[in-house]
């Protein structure tokens, strides 16, 4: 008995989301062990071989922690705002093209949880949402710190929210879409040049959009040199000052969450997604010289596609974290100065110049 492709699907949006809290739990792990090499120390080393297990001591300590509820603060909003950053950050992953179809006889199994053809409106309506959290939080807390943090955190994503906007358009005037599964398969085509897919990449098209893209991440996903809203020299710890236990660790979470799905969408948007070089030339030979179906070669070749796009997450996740590590934070003024008077200003200009390139036939 086969399942339904409704079935099949559900089953692929549980492997999304079930994946996505997998990465956000060992970007924990990941974070400690590259701090401590760039620090010259050692990391975790205690739970488990290599520390593999720390993650898992986290969690436990976590959900064991005494519930603490600050003084004069609104139970039910503290509540709902971790619990908002959270579901919004793994919402925001439902439209990601994880890899190509794969297809088993009559069954045909769409790598990506929902297709929609604004997949990148949904993902910058959730990215949005999730603003929202750490305003309820921060607010519900009745802490002078956490309601500034929170409104450091409102403003700088409705700042660099517009850069990252304005850098989007440049990618739409040449794709034509918004879905992200489009702007995907866009990016690969068969032709004589065996570089054909890098080329075809819209980084080669979009070098300053990407840098202008990249840098918004970071603020929008609230890391070093961007992480003013939690600010430790300032405001203690930001909008979680008063969190402890799980609700904490839900605004963790939702961080590490917001990293791989950003990292996810610069893979899509500018990397070319599940696409890699010679694949083209690996499917006919899989099916000229070893004899395969096209269908079964077609399989192969989207699974090494899903294992490239990873490839590219966790490489853009490394950088999240290498720089953390490396920069120091900015001042707010520098920071709000950054977005409004240099990123907005080059992004109009980015739009300008892929307009002239399209008209005079440049790029395509």
């Amino acid at each position: 008995m086969t399942l339904p492709a409704l079935g099949w699907q559900g089953l692929v949006i549980f492997a999304v989301f079930g994946l996505s809290l997998l990465i956000a739990t060992y970007s924990t792990y990941a974070e400690r062990v590259i701090a401590a090499f760039l620090q010259d120390r050692v990391g975790p080393d205690r739970a488990g071989p290599f520390g593999l297990l720390q993650p898992l001591a986290d969690a436990v300590k976590m959900f064991t922690k005494e519930e603490f509820f600050p003084g004069g603060a609104s139970k039910a909003l503290f509540v709902f705002g971790p619990c908002l950053a959270m579901v919004t950050a793994l919402m925001s992953s439902a439209v990601i093209p994880f890899g190509n179809v794969l297809q088993f006889g009559d069954t045909v199994i769409h790598l990506q949880g929902i297709e929609i053809n604004v997949g990148m409106l949904y993902v910058f309506g959730m990215v949005s949402l999730g603003v929202y959290g750490i305003m309820i939080g921060g607010w519900a807390s009745n802490n002078k710190f956490s309601l500034l943090g929170a409104i450091r955190a409102a403003s700088q994503n409705i700042s660099y929210e517009l850069a990252m906007g304005l850098a989007l358009i440049a990618v739409l005037m040449i794709s034509g879409t918004l879905s992200l599964r489009e702007i995907t398969l866009q990016q690969s085509s068969e032709g004589a040049f065996v570089w054909r897919d890098i080329f075809n990449w819209n980084i080669m098209k979009q070098p300053l959009g990407f840098i202008i893209f990249l840098v918004c991440a970071f603020a929008e996903t609230n890391r070093t040199p961007f992480d003013l809203p939690e600010c430790e020299t300032e405001l203690v710890g930001g909008y979680h000052t008063e969190y402890s236990s799980m609700k904490l660790g839900l605004y963790l979470f939702a961080e590490y969450i917001n990293i791989f799905v950003a990292s996810a969408v610069m893979s899509v948007l500018y990397f070319g997604g599940f696409n890699f070089p010679f694949q083209y030339d690996l499917r006919n030979w899989l099916v000229s010289a070893q004899g395969m179906e096209m269908v079964t070669a077609q399989n192969i070749i989207t699974l090494i596609g899903v294992a490239g796009l990873f490839a590219k997450i966790f490489a853009f996740i490394f950088f999240f974290m290498w720089i953390r590590w490396t920069l120091p934070r900015f001042r707010y003024d520098q920071l709000m100065r950054l977005g409004w008077t240099i990123l907005i200003p080059l992004a109009i200009f980015n739009i300008l110049l892929t307009g002239g390139l399209i008209t005079f036939g440049v790029i395509k």
